[in-house]
């Protein structure tokens, strides 16, 4: 049995109830920190709350070599953690046909995502929420400016009146290095600094950052792109929204929940 747990958004308590449970039961139990981290807990602290032994897989150790893995689930009831919800991720899903393939049972345990606090956190609806995107650290594509297809994405969002989700990047050299900080190899982009790169290759519109969702403080600041790059939004995680055009309720949110300017959502 492989059974893939989500953990959720900030720290080792994060994790659903149903989800604590099955990696209570487990057997054996692996994560991956590379596609999402836990910046609230360190896998020593996951350690130790959950009571149980976590191998820590890098990239290569998932998507390329995921026999160990597989060859655990054959024999025992193993766990397969992520941060955030386990089956957001690409990685995932294929560990999960891997195992299909090798007449493995597998099971999904949902954590909470980044995509739904941001719904949460600013009052934008989730169902006006288009493809997401995200925004790499410029020369992780081959270029120092925001790529096409960002740009893209966001733009065809707006013709069909739809928000963007805007991950922000996240480098790590070392992934089972302490997630509780930034690390020696690791570097997590910010809020101001994608608002940055937006402003200069894109247009100075109104965006919203959303910083540490799930965390006990978690920061919502609204505004054009221009000034959201002159601010400081603390520690990580973050991430970036481009709003469509809000309808009144979605207005009356940003302004109060994120302090957008009033001008900036037709208002005088």
């Amino acid at each position: 049995m492989l059974t893939f747990i989500g953990l959720g958004l900030y720290d080792e308590r994060s994790v659903t109830v149903e989800g604590q449970e099955a990696l209570r039961d487990a057997d054996r139990a692996f994560a991956e920190f590379y596609t999402s981290r836990l910046v609230g807990s360190s896998v020593e602290e996951l350690v130790a709350y959950h009571d149980i032994a976590i191998e820590v897989r890098d990239r290569a150790g998932v998507e390329q070599d995921p026999e160990p893995v597989l060859d655990a689930a054959e024999e025992a009831d193993v766990a397969f953690l992520t941060a955030g919800d386990t089956m957001i991720s690409t990685t995932h899903v294929d560990l999960r046909l891997r195992a299909h393939e090798r007449g493995i049972e597998t099971r999904v345990i949902h954590g909470v995502s980044a995509q739904s606090a941001a719904s949460g956190l600013t009052g934008l609806q989730n169902y006006r929420f288009g493809k997401a995107t995200t925004l790499p650290f410029p020369g992780a594509h081959g270029g120092d400016d925001v790529p096409a297809s960002v740009v893209e994405t966001i733009e065809v969002n707006r013709e069909r009146n739809l928000h963007t989700l805007v991950y922000l990047d996240i480098k790590v050299d070392d992934p089972t290095a302490d997630a509780a900080g930034l690390a020696e190899g690791e570097e997590y982009m910010t809020g101001d600094y994608a608002a940055e790169l937006l402003a200069r290759g894109w247009a100075d519109e109104l965006a919203v950052v959303v910083a540490r969702a799930g965390s006990p403080d978690p920061l919502v600041v609204a505004d054009r792109l221009s000034e959201l790059a002159t601010q400081d939004f603390g520690g990580p995680l973050q991430l970036l929204v481009v709003p469509a055009e809000p309808h009144h309720l979605e207005a009356d949110a940003l302004e109060a929940l994120g302090g957008a300017p009033p001008e900036l959502l037709g208002r005088e």
